[in-house]
């Protein structure tokens, strides 16, 4: 909503002003009729975090946050399992956290449980909330695990008004669907023969990832799959990475660039950033995200990765457009990637995404959602 987006960035834009207004004083009938005019629950918790009187005004959202899906099992794939084994997909929102009055900036990237159960994990009240979008988990399942063959869900609406819907995941070797009017899992053909690593919904359609850097689009209707996987590096694997920015407006590519017969160090790592080109259905190489930055981890077990936009974050809070955070490393340590960077050897190429050794990350904790320290680091 326009008015509680303006309310918010007022009181977060201390840097203009030399005093913050004081949203409390605000009178209880201006708040209702401000809350009566509320219709989507990212608005009421965005509300909710303004002060405490907001946070006693504006009721946490009747309906769940979290939808959840009752679905035939698949770990027996493609043998069918008993009629009463069932999995549970759960689709729910996924916010980013800047607690305001931390220093060192913090901030908390993960989703909102029901029950008003982020209380527990991080006091609203205290946090700038930033949407970050939409992501699926199954529960019970981590896709990072080796002891399952799950690895990543997404779920497209195919019919509004009767609630049908397609869900697909990567298992195994396979991308398997389901339609809701059938409710058995198919495999997906001509697809990769790699293991999924991510699926995520972009314009209407699923896009997969996979392990050997496959990418395919895939038709929720009819199921066809078309290949986009981007131009190779000689000499190098990859880790790719999708990214959808904003409300369909983008979907990127971010390719982790691994040179073989070399040291593996995380932090001396470089990246590829590509767009996709809808209409050419190709990746397009790009060197600026704009004030965009993109958040690259799987918080909570769940499949996707986030982004937003610098321009709702107020100045020095150690997060900046035009790059790109990797939140969910093995080591608790790492370093914004930015575009030019200059590593100090005459020998390495500018034109790629690097470490910025100016800003330090240090993740505080994975689960149940990633909390990450940021200060400049030191000389």
């Amino acid at each position: 909503m326009n008015l509680l987006f303006q309310i918010s960035k007022l009181q977060l834009s201390s840097k203009d002003h030399t005093s913050s207004p004081d949203w409390s004083n605000l009178p209880e009938e201006l708040l209702h009729i401000i809350s009566s005019k509320l219709q989507d629950r990212f608005d009421f918790i965005h509300a909710r975090s303004v002060c405490r009187p907001w946070r006693s005004i504006f009721p946490y959202p009747s309906s769940p946050l979290r939808t959840t899906y009752s679905l035939p099992s698949f770990h027996k794939f493609p043998h069918r399992g008993r009629g009463g084994d069932v999995c549970t997909l759960e689709r729910f929102p996924v916010f980013l956290f800047r607690l305001q009055s931390a220093s060192p900036p913090q901030f908390f990237v993960g989703g909102v449980g029901p029950d008003k159960s982020e209380d527990h994990v991080v006091n609203i009240a205290d946090c700038q909330i930033i949407p970050l979008g939409y992501m699926c988990r199954m529960v019970g399942y981590d896709p990072d695990s080796l002891a399952t063959s799950y690895r990543a869900a997404a779920i497209l609406p195919l019919n509004e008004d009767t609630g049908e819907f397609v869900v697909l995941i990567g298992y195994a070797h396979h991308i398997l669907a389901l339609r809701s009017t059938e409710m058995i899992w198919r495999r997906v053909e001509l697809c990769s023969r790699a293991d999924c690593s991510d699926i995520v919904t972009f314009r209407g359609k699923f896009y997969a990832v996979f392990i050997n850097g496959d990418v395919f689009a895939i038709d929720p209707y009819i199921l066809e799959t078309t290949p986009l996987r981007p131009p190779n590096i000689p000499g190098c694997g990859r880790q790719n990475y999708l990214v959808p920015y904003g409300d369909d407006e983008g979907l990127y590519l971010v390719e982790r660039i691994i040179v073989r017969n070399g040291v593996l160090s995380f932090t001396k790592m470089v990246c590829r950033v590509s767009v996709l080109d809808v209409e050419a259905g190709e990746w397009v190489v790009v060197s600026d995200l704009g004030d965009r930055v993109l958040l690259i981890g799987k918080p909570g077990n769940s499949s996707g990765n986030g982004s937003c936009s610098a321009k709702e974050l107020p100045e020095g809070c150690g997060v900046s457009g035009g790059s790109m955070l990797f939140i969910n490393e093995i080591f608790d340590e790492t370093f914004p990637y930015k575009y030019g960077v200059d590593s100090g050897n005459p020998g390495d190429d500018l034109n790629v995404w690097r470490c910025s050794r100016e800003t330090r990350v240090t993740i505080l904790n994975k689960s149940p959602m990633v909390a990450l320290r940021i200060e400049r680091a030191e000389p």
